[in-house]
């Protein structure tokens, strides 16, 4: 994959990602992707070639960068929770887009959950898991699933 590619590749993914905003916090020459204020990529130029830092679990980071040429510590960040991918042929479309993805979802699972951004695909916080929303719902009965109550008149307390 070439450093266009991988730039291009990052920023569809990250982008289409829930409550992703794009920022330029250090100058024109770098673009930032954030959730809820907390980054998750970071796609610059060192020296001429295009680069992304993206958040990885330790053990992961450790695997990828052993494994492949592409993947070093993260430049300019902690080297045991970032890695950096710089462009070359042992990184592939669906590799970035999973790389980003995780990225997201460890920045995500980090905030407290009241400000977890929804996913509208889902329509639950994102960061949780399927497992984790059966397992809430396991001691309701059937017939309290339904659709949420409408049309109930929400009156202030003796507090406000």
């Amino acid at each position: 994959m070439d450093g266009a590619a991988l730039h291009e590749v990052t920023f569809r993914t990250a982008l289409a990602l829930p409550a992703v905003e794009e920022t330029q916090p250090f100058g024109e020459q770098s673009v930032v992707h954030k959730v809820v204020g907390r980054m998750f990529v970071l796609a610059t130029t060192l020296r001429g070639v295009p680069i992304v830092n993206l958040k990885c679990a330790p053990p992961h980071a450790a695997a990828l960068v052993r494994d492949h040429a592409e993947i070093t510590p993260g430049w300019h960040m902690d080297k045991r929770h970032w890695i950096t991918l710089a462009p070359g042929d042992g990184l592939d479309e669906t590799m970035v887009e999973d790389l980003v993805a995780n990225s997201y979802d460890l920045v995500v699972a980090g905030l407290p959950r009241s400000r977890r951004p929804l996913d509208p695909d889902v329509g639950r916080r994102a960061g949780g898991s399927d497992a984790a929303a059966r397992e809430h719902l396991r001691d309701v009965p059937d017939d309290l699933r339904g659709e949420p109550v409408t049309g109930v008149e929400h009156r202030a307390g003796p507090l406000g």
